[in-house]
């Protein structure tokens, strides 16, 4: 397994990492991704230590809880082995103070987080998304005493925006409170919105990116092609509303991409999906799902070697869109791609 340090912190994590988003399956959207209880957990995680993966991803909204809880269990004994990675900030219940980044709530979370899990500490303790109404400098006065307390090693966010993730740095920086050094974020070939802003922001400010659904919500699992209609119980006749859309068009534009890459080197379709994103600037780690051993490890085959560059070129355009105003300027015009040279031809 190949490490790499997450963003400017000293912190070194695997290139994969696991979501245990399929732990628990309480709830409707949460049963469709996965229902795995701790039995099932642990030899997941089993395989994933045997691989070289050792850090783990959940949420506190995730199977209201039960998440953490499974993934406590599956790791318990061996939590030095481990990196344990959880967010906050969704709500978790109807009352005003069970949603947000207050004071009150993410102390609250944090507590409650350590319990399900079964640790005295955290190390990656991540916002879920961007909380309007409390002010910055109190969140992050907020996680500065976590982490002075010792239950949290590092900060980071999920789901920001490019101005929010700045204001909290800038905040971070007046004050002198930990710096955010990782953002999950959703990116895939078939969805590539990071690139535009949250990207460069990432060079240029140092955070590392952390990426969830890298199989485009299941659209990249090499079951959907051109002309072929999904099999009657496929979980994406029922989860395909909950993801980020995108035309047929384009999809099968880039399965097809995917496709011709698959002949050419025997890998499978999220395989190849994986291994570019691996390639990109700014990516520390890839979460990988998996409800069962058989999808984990044909997901594990996504390390261990590389596209070449003419197969890299060939899903950079299947997958191109146009970027949105103010950014295609700079693809499209001289003057402007002179001033800011496109980030994807950084080094990783």
């Amino acid at each position: 397994m190949e490490y790499r340090r997450l963003g400017a912190s000293g912190l070194m994590v695997p290139a994969l990492s696991f979501g245990a988003g399929t732990f628990g399956g309480r709830g409707p959207l949460f049963s469709e991704w996965g229902t795995t209880d701790a039995q099932e957990a642990r030899r997941l995680v089993d395989i994933c230590l045997d691989a070289g993966i050792t850090m783990f991803d959940t949420a506190d909204v995730y199977s209201a809880g039960a998440s953490e809880e499974v993934l406590g269990e599956a790791i318990k004994g061996r939590r030095d082995q481990v990196i344990v990675s959880t967010k906050t900030s969704l709500p978790m219940g109807d009352r005003p103070g069970d949603a947000g980044s207050s004071r009150s709530r993410l102390i609250t979370a944090c507590e409650d987080a350590l319990r399900r899990l079964g640790t005295d500490y955290i190390d990656l303790f991540q916002l879920h998304a961007f909380d309007a109404g409390t002010p910055v400098d109190e969140v992050l006065a907020t996680l500065d005493t976590l982490v002075q307390a010792g239950k949290v090693r590092y900060v980071g966010v999920s789901n920001f925006s490019g101005w929010q993730v700045m204001k909290s740095l800038a905040t971070a920086e007046k004050y002198g409170h930990p710096r955010y050094v990782a953002h999950q974020v959703y990116y895939s070939l078939i969805g590539r919105d990071y690139e535009w802003e949250l990207m460069p922001l990432a060079l240029d400010q140092g955070l590392g990116a952390i990426v969830w659904s890298p199989l485009g919500w299941g659209r990249l699992t090499g079951r959907i092609r051109r002309g072929a209609p999904l099999p009657p119980d496929s979980r994406l006749h029922r989860t395909a509303d909950y993801g980020p859309p995108v035309t047929e068009e384009h999809l099968y534009g880039v399965v097809d991409a995917l496709d011709e890459i698959a002949e050419e080197t025997g890998r499978a379709v999220p395989q190849i999906a994986i291994n570019w994103l691996l390639q990109r600037p700014t990516v520390s780690s890839v979460i990988i799902g998996a409800r069962n051993e058989q999808q984990l490890r044909q997901n594990l085959g996504a390390i261990g070697w590389t596209l070449t560059p003419e197969q890299i070129a060939k899903l950079d355009a299947a997958s191109h869109r146009t970027a949105p105003y103010p950014y295609f300027p700079y693809e499209r015009q001289e003057g402007f791609a002179r001033l800011n040279p496109p980030v994807f031809a950084a080094p990783c």
